[in-house]
């Protein structure tokens, strides 16, 4: 992915190095990558075809990046060994809010912007203690997305999704959990959570996050800043992060009922679908078959 260092870094916190909090509490983390080892989505959303329609809303190797290690410098002064990875975490965030922002622009809902978090290990975060064994994930209480650059090494080692855009991908999902807040579903859906108890519902959620990411990486490769590869990049780290993915590699066994992200086909599709259309008109994961 072609991009440039030096953006704003007025949407972000960098608290790497920071005494984490205490961890007595378990963390409650919203809108996570994936399953197993990764973030457990705790309130289960559900959206009733929302984009798109009702209100009107019709949102249209590492390439040179250090690998990622357990953290910024911790020391004043010092050198930042992640600091071109976080260059490029400010660059597509900035890139992917910016891109909604168009989009929310004809609406009268406007798009408010998040906040990216930085951290090592664990920290505060309007949703309770976020942890880095839990993953990337977004915290609709806060309007935050946290994010240990740590993380990449294991999408990298563990789940063998290497790449720019596979990282990329990340913060485009995360973000797609933004947007779907925005759009003042949490609450529908949790109601309806509460009324149905159905598990599918979050995993139809995090489907149509993975078809958002989809309608910005359309984007970037209409302004011509795809390289070769980064599609393939993006559609691994989906398929990597799969439910029966992790659960094969972890157990190596696989239970549906558990299912809380997708298959990793599944989410394969939806990021193509969200790429190959370029508008969220075609992310209506909530109706039909996924």
């Amino acid at each position: 992915m072609r991009w440039t260092p030096g953006g704003s870094t007025g949407d972000v916190e960098d608290r790497r190095g920071q005494s984490g909090p205490g961890l007595g509490g378990l963390p409650i983390p919203i809108g996570g990558l994936g399953g197993g080892g990764l973030v457990v989505v705790v309130i289960i959303f559900v959206l009733l075809k929302v984009l798109g329609g009702g209100g009107g809303f019709d949102p249209g190797g590492l390439n040179g990046l250090p690998q990622a290690g357990s953290g910024g410098s911790g020391l004043q002064g010092a050198p930042d060994s992640e600091a071109k990875l976080k260059d490029f975490m400010v660059y597509v965030f900035n890139d992917v809010q910016d891109f909604w922002v168009e989009q929310f622009a004809p609406t009268q809902r406007g798009y408010d912007r998040a906040k990216l978090v930085l951290y090592t290990n664990a920290t505060s975060t309007g949703c309770g203690v976020g942890q880095a064994s839990a993953g990337p994930f977004y915290c609709p209480t806060d309007q935050k997305v946290y994010l240990d650059l740590g993380f990449f090494a294991e999408l990298r080692d563990r789940f063998k999704a290497n790449g720019d855009f596979a990282q990329a991908y990340v913060v485009a999902h995360e973000l797609g959990h933004h947007v779907q807040n925005l759009l003042g579903i949490s609450d529908k859906v949790h109601a309806e959570a509460q009324k149905t108890g159905a598990k599918s519902l979050s995993v139809r959620l995090e489907l149509q996050a993975d078809c958002l990411a989809g309608v910005w990486a359309h984007t970037v490769f209409t302004r011509g800043d795809l390289e070769a590869g980064d599609v393939e990049e993006a559609l691994t780290a989906a398929a990597s992060v799969g439910d029966d993915r992790i659960q094969q590699q972890s157990s190596g066994e696989v239970h549906p009922e558990s299912f809380t992200h997708g298959t990793s086909e599944q989410r394969q599709h939806w990021f193509k679908a969200g790429f190959d259309s370029g508008s969220s008109d075609n992310c209506d994961t909530f109706s039909g078959d996924i």
